[in-house]
């Protein structure tokens, strides 16, 4: 019995969807996003509105109600693909990776507060958990949260954040305790707040209309209303949703590979050299069957992956396993496409060079390779 097709018609029209989404409202204004270092953002309530936006959330706030990660998977895949994704990163990232805290972890005073903004668009949401000095240990956060009556006062630093300069509400990981785990809280703070302050957006290698910014906060008042999930739950709740980001990082990893694959193979057909098709010599041959055979593993895989998580059964370990995987052989991909291009792949104005500006992040952001590749050891037992 061969394996079922993991999406159905309605997927499919999502995809459509999407796709023309991205040529009407994306395509025409990346560089110019990319100049300014940030999408406009009413590519926000664009996307809420064409249903981009929100899907999983429940339809008595405004969104979609379809808590179904199929509809993620499919953007992913064609917003990696597309020559224009670093423009919705922001909205793809809102999807994946923030909506699911405050979906989760809120309480129906907080969902009737927060949710039908962020369903239209109009509340732009991010995740602050990096700090200037730590990455990947979360363990490791300085950010302090000190409850004061009805209130905590906040005080720290974030840095790397996604979504920094758009976002009206940003949930922050904090130290309400001394011990490494149970002493981390997430806290939502809002644009406006008195000692909020936004830094740089920060200038980067690649997806350069994506921004991401410097967050500081100086005695900021933040009521204990806005606390997600109790007290000290933070470090579980921010451990809970890592599985779906690493998978979510994948899916868009392998897509975006397979996008540079299919620009490459058009261009090897038609560019000549020595009076033929690159693509005829043995070595140009030789690259792209290597390549076209590690996406379709790959492919299998994540795809793999994806239904086990549909099924609830996707492990930390695996979605390590997909996370690093895929990164690695995106960049590995991209380096081989770019060198098939020749002096051309050093470019800005040939898309092979944006993606491999863009490649480099995805081994870095949702955990680092090395951390991935501990998390699977552990695993083994090791």
């Amino acid at each position: 019995m061969g394996v079922q097709p993991m999406y159905d018609d309605e997927h499919e029209a999502f995809r459509e969807t999407v796709n023309r989404f991205v040529a009407k409202h994306v395509e025409p204004n990346t560089q110019a996003w990319e100049l300014e270092g940030k999408v406009d953002r009413s590519l926000f309530t664009r996307a809420a509105q064409d249903g981009l936006l929100g899907f999983a959330i429940e339809e008595r706030f405004g969104g979609g109600g379809a808590p179904d990660f199929r509809f993620n998977a499919v953007m992913a895949e064609e917003l990696g693909r597309s020559a224009a994704s670093s423009g919705m990163g922001g909205v793809a990232l809102s999807n994946d990776i923030v909506f699911p805290y405050f979906t989760d972890l809120t309480t129906e005073e907080q969902k009737e507060r927060w949710l039908p903004g962020i369903a239209a668009g109009e509340l732009v949401t991010a995740i602050a958990m990096t700090e200037p000095g730590t990455g990947s240990d979360l363990a490791g956060i300085r950010t302090s949260a000190v409850r004061d009556g009805d209130d905590y006062v906040v005080n720290g630093a974030k840095t790397f954040i996604s979504n920094g300069q758009n976002a009206d509400l940003v949930a922050v990981a904090v130290r309400t305790g001394e011990h490494p785990h149970k002493g981390v809280s997430l806290l939502v703070l809002e644009r406006g707040m008195e000692g909020f302050e936004r830094g740089r957006n920060l200038d980067k290698i690649g997806l350069h209309a994506q921004d991401t910014s410097e967050l500081s906060f100086t005695d900021v008042r933040v009521p204990a209303a806005n606390l997600l999930g109790e007290e000290g739950s933070g470090f579980a709740g921010l451990m809970r949703n890592l599985p779906q980001e690493r998978l979510a990082i994948a899916l868009g990893a392998t897509a975006a590979a397979e996008g540079t694959y299919a620009r490459t193979l058009a261009y090897v057909k038609e560019r000549t050299a020595f009076g033929q098709p690159i693509g005829s010599f043995q070595n140009t041959r030789f690259v792209m069957a290597e390549t076209a055979t590690e996406l379709a593993v790959t492919r299998s895989f994540v795809d793999d992956c994806v239904r086990k998580h549909l099924d609830g059964a996707l492990s930390a370990e695996e979605a390590a396993m997909a996370k690093w995987w895929a990164t690695e052989l995106q960049n590995k991909i991209v380096g081989r496409c770019l060198q098939l291009h020749g002096g051309y792949g050093y470019m800005r104005e040939y898309q092979v060079a944006k993606d491999y500006e863009d490649a480099r992040i995805a081994t870095i952001y949702g955990g680092t390779t090395e951390i991935m590749k501990e998390i699977v050891g552990r695993g083994l037992g090791l």
